[in-house]
């Protein structure tokens, strides 16, 4: 899962292991229970369609390099 806050201070959480499933909320603890809840549900839905229930998502960590202007 994933949490972001926007320019508005809505929190944002995705489950990037799982298409199309996003969730948001006023506070970070909203945003969390949210997405369990689309997470299941995106389960189920993909169970019901016969999809596979997951895929293959990475986190990866890329370090900026400093630049002199």
């Amino acid at each position: 899962m994933t949490l972001d806050r926007d320019e508005d201070g809505v929190w944002t959480a995705q489950c990037p292991a799982i298409p199309g499933c996003l969730s948001q909320g006023e506070t970070k603890d909203e945003a969390v229970e949210s997405i369990e809840h689309a997470i299941a549900l995106c389960l189920e839905v993909r169970a019901e369609k016969g999809l596979p229930l997951t895929i293959e998502a990475r986190q990866i960590e890329v370090v900026a390099e400093r630049c002199c202007v």
